[in-house]
C-alpha cells in the first residue's frame, strides 16, 4: 500500500539566531528537499509552512513559520519531516524506494517467486535491489534489461534474470 506521507529529513540542529533550522535530507539531493513550501512534522504529521530555504552543503538550512528563536527551533531537534505524495510529481517508471520496498518479486517467463524487496542500494550508476527469499539474497540491477514490469499497487515485480546473474 502506498503511504500518503513519505519520510523527506531529519532536523538534525538549529543554524543562526532567528530560529532557522538545518534539515538532513533523506531526498535524493538537497536540492529538491529545499523546493517544498509545506513540510509534515512527525508521526502526526503535523503540517508546517516553510518561509524559505537554502542548501547548505549536504543539508538544508530552512525557517518554518511560527518558529522565531533559537529556543524553539531547538524543541525541534530529531522531528523528522514528510512530504505529501501529492507534492510530487515523478517521472514514468520512477518510484519511491519505500513503495518498493515489501515488493514480491517473480521470474517473468515462469513466475518462479525469488522473493521480497528489502532494500534498494543507490550505487551511482544504477539501483540495486536486494531480494531476499527464502534461503538466500539476491542483488538485482535496476535496468531495463533485468526488470520487465513492476506493479506498485499490485504488489509486484516481475524480472527476467541476465545469464548468471543468480550463480
Amino acid at each position: 500500500m502506498k503511504k500518503e506521507f513519505l519520510e523527506a529529513g531529519k532536523i538534525v540542529t538549529t543554524h543562526g539566531i532567528r530560529g532557522e533550522v538545518k534539515i538532513m535530507p533523506y531526498t535524493d539531493s538537497p536540492e529538491l528537499l529545499a523546493e517544498f513550501d509545506r513540510l509534515f512534522m512527525g508521526k502526526e504529521h503535523r503540517e508546517v509552512n516553510i518561509e524559505r530555504s537554502r542548501v547548505f552543503k549536504n543539508t538544508v538550512i530552512a525557517k518554518i513559520e511560527g518558529v522565531d528563536t533559537p529556543e524553539e527551533a531547538e524543541k525541534l531537534r530529531s522531528k523528522v519531516l514528510y512530504m505529501h505524495r501529492d507534492d510530487l510529481e515523478l517521472d514514468e517508471d520512477t518510484y519511491f524506494i519505500q513503495d518498493l520496498i515489501g515488493l514480491e518479486v517473480r521470474d517473468a517467463d515462469n513466475s518462479e517467486v525469488y522473493g521480497k524487496i528489502a532494500d534498494v542500494m543507490q550505487t551511482g550508476a544504477n539501483d540495486v535491489y536486494v531480494i531476499k527469499g527464502n534461503d538466500r539474497e539476491y542483488l538485482v540491477p535496476a535496468i531495463a534489461d533485468v526488470i520487465v514490469s513492476t506493479d506498485v499497487d499490485g504488489g509486484v515485480m516481475t524480472i527476467r534474470p541476465l545469464d548468471g546473474l543468480f550463480d
